[in-house]
């Protein structure tokens, strides 16, 4: 996270833009964090702070500073990337009805982002695979590349997961965006144990050593930058062509039920998995999500 001498966050603007830079705004209020960012004729300016139940009113308010320091106004943008999901019911609502709003009003189109393939991003520093490890990341016997795992706290003890590989255009979705119990989670992580490079995500803090990762596997747990992470693959989401109608974009809901039945929190409790009062605290705490 960006911060002052205090701890604040605030707000960065490093430099030039980088050659095939588009003049971009880019959001995303899916997490506990907030990250906001836009590249213009000033530079880039990138925003990282606290969201979750301050997202809503803390979002609009980023974005005109964004635009203002990157020296843009709406209309001067290509178009506008928006965290679509995996995660938080609530953020995924915020950050995708604010992007319709302004693609709407300015006549721009929207860039749904993968949240998910944000915090791989993140985690590599805008190298695939390539960061604080010198050894090739390939499997040399099936040449093929090797993976990097996102596993996002989905709360109810559960984890929003998915598998990328490095690609020559950025990154490749080797499993698509899912929700997963744990034991779903490690098998999954199992089964592709042999090619994992990295395993990223808030799921590590939260679950701890009940998050199954193979020996050797680089762990990211904490954020780095998720604001330049969000530009940068939205960068890559324009010149891919990735652009949509802004009443085309939708959010991508993984869960269909936020709250657990009377029976199920029982059967929870029997199997030693969850109290039920700690199964009513994670229902609760999905639906303030």
């Amino acid at each position: 996270m960006n911060a002052d001498a205090a701890g604040r966050p605030h707000a960065v603007v490093p430099g030039r833009q980088g050659a095939g830079t588009v003049p971009l705004l880019a959001f995303d209020t899916s997490t506990e964090r907030l990250a906001v960012a836009a590249a213009g004729p000033r530079g880039i300016f990138a925003f990282n702070g606290a969201g979750g139940p301050v997202a809503s009113a803390e979002l609009l308010p980023r974005i005109h500073e964004a635009l203002s320091a990157a020296g843009l106004r709406l209309a001067d943008v290509a178009a506008i990337g928006f965290g679509r999901g995996p995660g938080a019911f609530t953020g995924l609502r915020t950050s995708c009805a604010v992007a319709q709003g302004l693609g709407l009003g300015a006549g721009r189109p929207l860039l749904p982002l993968d949240s998910l393939l944000v915090v791989a991003e993140d985690a590599c520093g805008g190298e695939p695979c390539a960061a604080g490890d010198p050894a090739p990341h390939q499997d040399a016997a099936a040449g093929a590349p090797a993976l990097v795992a996102v596993a996002m706290d989905a709360r109810m003890d559960e984890v929003y997961g998915a598998l990328y590989a490095p690609a020559a255009a950025g990154w490749a979705t080797w499993r698509e965006p899912a929700l997963y119990t744990l034991a779903a989670w490690s098998e999954l992580i199992e089964g592709h144990a042999g090619r994992l490079y990295a395993l990223a995500g808030s799921a590590l803090p939260a679950f701890g050593a009940r998050l199954h990762c193979p020996p050797g596997v680089r762990r990211v747990g904490d954020e780095h930058d998720r604001a330049h992470a969000l530009l940068r693959l939205a960068q890559v989401a324009w010149h891919a062509g990735a652009a949509v109608d802004a009443a085309d974009a939708l959010p991508l809901y993984l869960r269909d039920k936020v709250a657990l039945t009377s029976a199920e929190r029982a059967a929870a409790a029997s199997r030693g998995s969850a109290a039920p009062g700690a199964a009513a605290g994670q229902a609760a705490a999905e639906v303030r999500r």
